[in-house]
């Protein structure tokens, strides 16, 4: 073979081997996938924590009912502890598929909102939270007759008195879910491909229905609608978190301890009714 023509050769292998060689290294170097199927999964574990009680409501309201409860005590304690448990491992498996993925968050343009300032909008959002359910709860008793209190509401309180651990389900693990669920994979997916309007909207009305009071659509719609513009001020999900678990935990704390508030009011009523007749003698 002659020489200029091996030469050839041997630098065109050379060069093929070195191109390899850098296609192999640039595809090392590749970035990981953004993990397209982290919503899905949070979405599953979601409805999987839903329903998945079901399974189990006959063997635990037998086993309580052989511990000596009537069936109706026994039905509150069976939700209780299968909310806690549903609820709760759902909220441990969510935060593990959720922290695997670094980029779960990022799906919002401009800059952020520093931490505080999330966590000041955050308990600001409880305040607009409390103003706007007050407003639908007054549209709705003006305009459809409907009185204030929720059975959705009134069910939760039965069972956190019968079982106190479920208090952690409503308070801190739904309200995390549900962000996650409504706010981050619905309302920020439908936000990137349509618009905030349709995505608050749409976002609103789902996480509305999926609380079963439709007496109170109105009520949780507005609820909805709050939480989604206080994700979108921020860009952080911390913020409508808080604003949610501190919503939950105030509800809570009134119910539970609505027989000392009556009981302190009418108290006060009579040092009133006291404290006038002193006057007028």
């Amino acid at each position: 073979m002659p020489t200029k023509q091996k030469t050839f050769i041997d630098d065109l292998l050379k060069n093929g081997r070195s191109s390899g060689s850098k296609a192999k290294t640039t595809s090392a170097r590749r970035p990981k996938s953004s993990g397209k199927k982290t919503p899905l999964y949070v979405l599953l574990i979601f409805i999987a924590a839903q329903l998945s009680p079901v399974l189990f409501i006959s063997p635990t309201l037998n086993y309580f009912m052989e511990q000596g409860m009537d069936r109706q005590t026994a039905g509150i304690a069976t939700s209780g502890w299968l909310i806690f448990l549903t609820m709760g491992i759902g909220f441990i498996l969510t935060l593990i598929v959720v922290f695997r993925d670094k980029r779960f968050f990022d799906i919002w343009r401009g800059t952020k909102s520093s931490l505080p300032m999330s966590i000041i909008w955050g308990f600001l959002g409880f305040l607009l939270l409390l103003i706007g359910q007050s407003l639908a709860a007054l549209i709705e008793m003006r305009f459809f007759g409907i009185d204030p209190g929720s059975e959705n509401t009134a069910s939760l309180v039965s069972i956190a008195e019968v079982v106190p651990l479920a208090i952690l389900s409503i308070v801190l693990f739904g309200p995390i879910l549900e962000e996650l669920v409504f706010r981050r994979v619905l309302f920020g997916s439908l936000n990137q491909t349509t618009n905030f309007f349709f995505a608050t909207a749409v976002s609103a009305l789902v996480f509305a229905l999926i609380h079963f009071d439709f007496t109170h659509l109105l009520l949780y719609f507005t609820t909805g609608l709050i939480l989604a513009f206080l994700y979108q001020k921020t860009k952080r999900i911390i913020t409508p978190i808080i604003a949610h678990i501190c919503l939950n935990s105030y509800v809570m704390l009134i119910q539970l301890n609505m027989d000392k508030i009556l009981e302190f009011q009418k108290q006060m009523e009579n040092l009133q009714t006291a404290g006038f007749f002193f006057i007028s003698q």
